[in-house]
């Protein structure tokens, strides 16, 4: 301490040119007479007093905690179930299929294997009451699900096109397109199952929903990229026939006739909205 007090004292005599030389070349001289000279020009106001740099950690955010992954999924699931302007017809068709089971099985449905009673009383294409005076069938038993997994599978498949077709299209499409292909798959398992059905599921619509997707990227109804057409192309050529292969590899329960139906009736309402759109241009 007496050091450092008789070094400042030393160099509080010398004139601001020795002061100034000493600092300009700090290194040929050692480190605390630098330092000193350095000093002693500050308390005269020669050289600006520097303050100390802020440590690496200083005035940045702290880290974010890891969150476990599944608030993220939840997260996720949230913003694509959040409903908007130019996004609502997915997100509303997946809360009426999801309250409308909830619903059931409160009412005392087994969550996995629903009972044929429970599904024919709350809406299921029932070949002895659907066209002999309830047609609305065609349409309620799209939002019915025969099981926990029937209804996971649809809403994962309803959640991916959804978002895709309501992006080109428009939600009121979709959603107008969507309710139209069910009831066209429905029609279709009651044509096919002559003999009988008690069907229900949003595949039909679903499928409704790919064959709108072909439609649009072979007419050009939608203004696409040539990969973003071939990309489309490839998902619904490769989807559609090995979802069609599993159902009939499957235990028998799955109505191919309205999955084929959906998909021509959307396919068809895909043309129809392509020329529609034709007809506008040459206006």
């Amino acid at each position: 301490m007496a050091a450092n007090s008789s070094l400042a004292e030393l160099f509080a005599q010398k004139s601001d040119a020795e002061l100034l030389y000493m600092a300009q070349n700090a290194p040929r001289y050692p480190p605390a007479l630098g330092a000193a000279a350095v000093r002693e020009l500050q308390q005269r106001g020669l050289v600006p007093t520097v303050p100390a740099a802020p440590r690496a950690t200083d005035n940045l955010p702290a880290p974010a905690p890891d969150e476990p992954w599944h608030y993220l999924a939840l997260d996720t699931l949230r913003r694509l179930l959040r409903p908007s302007a130019a996004y609502f017809a997915t997100p509303l068709l997946l809360t009426l299929n999801v309250l409308v089971f909830g619903l059931m099985v409160a009412a005392g449905a087994d969550i996995f294997h629903p009972q044929s009673a429970i599904l024919v009383a709350w809406g299921s294409n029932f070949s002895p009451l659907t066209l002999p005076g309830q047609p609305w069938r065609l349409l309620t038993s799209c939002f019915l699900h025969g099981g926990l997994a029937h209804l996971l599978l649809n809403a994962l498949a309803l959640l991916f096109l959804g978002r895709l077709t309501e992006s080109w299209l428009g939600p009121g499409r979709v959603l107008l397109f969507y309710l139209l292909s069910g009831v066209g798959g429905s029609l279709a398992s009651l044509w096919w199952h002559a003999a009988g059905v008690n069907s229900v599921g949003a595949s039909g619509a679903i499928f409704g929903l790919y064959g709108l997707l072909l439609a649009v990227a072979l007419t050009g109804a939608v203004p696409l990229s040539r990969q973003q057409r071939y990309s489309l192309l490839w998902l619904v050529l490769l989807l559609v026939p090995s979802q069609l292969q599993a159902g009939l590899q499957g235990t028998g329960t799955t109505d191919n006739a309205a999955h084929i139906g959906g998909l021509l009736t959307g396919w068809g309402l895909g043309l129809l909205y392509a020329v529609w759109r034709q007809l506008l241009k040459t206006k």
